[in-house]
């Protein structure tokens, strides 16, 4: 079940996701190979947030990544194919990667 809701620009997500910027600041990502260790992150599906938080590490070959959701705490294996990735301004950075692993 969806923890909060977010929609950009009164438009849902999935309507913009063929562009590459969506605002001055949010990046729309395509694929594992844009995103790097550290790169904050909002996972939406169907246009509702459900995971925030830092990339920690990247299978690109597989399209899967790892976050640490700011929410939870918890470490969450997400696939780029099931989700609306947007990158988010260093700003938006809310955990350090240097906290432990469960």
């Amino acid at each position: 079940m969806p923890r909060h809701t977010r929609k950009l620009g009164g438009e849902s997500l999935e309507k913009r996701k063929g562009q590459i910027m969506i605002s001055s600041d949010h990046c729309v990502i395509g694929s594992c190979d844009e995103l790097k260790p550290g790169d904050a992150i909002e996972a939406f599906y169907k246009g509702t947030l459900l995971y925030r938080g830092p990339v920690t590490e990247i299978a690109p070959r597989h399209g899967l990544f790892w976050i640490l959701d700011t929410v939870t705490g918890s470490r969450r294996l997400l696939d780029i194919a099931e989700f609306s990735i947007v990158r988010l301004p260093a700003h938006y950075r809310e955990v350090q990667l240097s906290a432990p692993r469960p």
